[in-house]
């Protein structure tokens, strides 16, 4: 039985994934994609015109997540268990599945992540989601917190780095500092001041 278009796709970011990782981006090339794929250039030409295209790729179907996750947060009140479920489920599409691998390959390829278009994307998506877990409080404190929350997320995967620290322990602490900056959004700055100090 023949595989799938959509299929094969994957299978391909799979494997450029794993070289990207073992060797290197710079040092990887597309013949060496299709060796360990065992198919012809061409065929993986059919799909990704070049190592830029996979990266591109991955990009993509972040932006995906992130615009899914605004349309969702835009749909619900705006209220704090709204803030808690939205960074809990961006922190499941930063942890889930590949993602982790993804996430190493673009916290150790900076340059050629800002080379993309894709790329020079995500900052607005970034920003669109800050918006979201802000609604409500468009005061300056507020949205500096709500970007510091994702931010939380992302500095997990630099930030800490305890030996043995698994994905999940990485998950937890993110979510702990994120809430800690949500649960404020939304109160009266005396209040805010006040819950700063208590803690």
């Amino acid at each position: 039985m023949r595989e799938s278009t959509g299929g094969t796709r994957e299978r391909i970011k799979a494997v450029a994934l794993e070289l990207f990782t073992e060797q290197g981006y710079e040092k990887t090339s597309l013949r060496e994609i299709a060796e360990r794929l065992n198919v012809t250039k061409a065929a993986l030409y059919y799909h990704f015109k070049s190592k830029d295209d996979i990266v591109a790729s991955f990009v993509e179907d972040r932006l995906e997540q992130m615009d899914a996750l605004t349309a969702w947060a835009e749909s619900q009140p705006a209220t704090l268990a709204t803030r808690r479920e939205l960074i809990s489920r961006y922190a499941d599409t930063m942890f889930g599945g590949e993602m982790p691998s993804v996430m190493r390959f673009f916290e150790q390829n900076q340059t050629v992540l800002k080379s993309l278009a894709s790329g020079q994307q995500m900052r607005g998506r970034m920003m669109n989601l800050a918006e979201a877990l802000c609604r409500g409080d468009d005061s300056p404190v507020a949205q500096l917190r709500a970007t510091l929350s994702l931010f939380a997320v992302h500095g997990s995967w630099f930030a800490l780095r305890a030996p043995h620290m698994t994905d999940d322990d990485r998950r937890k602490i993110a979510l702990e500092v994120a809430d800690e900056l949500l649960a404020v959004i939304g109160t009266d700055p005396d209040q805010g001041a006040a819950t700063a100090e208590m803690r």
